[in-house]
């Protein structure tokens, strides 16, 4: 089974402080730096996925990215 990787999210740029992508149904996807998850609200009330962080690293753009791909990988072996 082929998986999703990040040339399958598409990343729609950031509004006051929340970074916004959507995935390969068009399920958006959002991060803002002071979450420790990406969640599928602009609010980040609802967390989707973890980041996936070491032990007092900073959350970055790219640890959402991964975090992104890992859900929409979950949701598809869910299928």
């Amino acid at each position: 089974m082929t998986k999703y990787n990040e040339t399958h999210i598409d990343y729609h740029g950031e509004s006051n402080g929340v970074h916004r992508w959507s995935g390969p149904n068009g399920q958006p996807c959002f991060w803002h730096p002071d979450w420790l998850h990406i969640a599928e609200d602009s609010m980040g009330i609802y967390p989707k996925e973890p980041l996936e962080l070491e032990e007092g690293e900073e959350a970055t753009k790219e640890h959402a990215t991964a975090a992104i791909v890992k859900h929409i990988n979950k949701q598809k072996d869910e299928d």
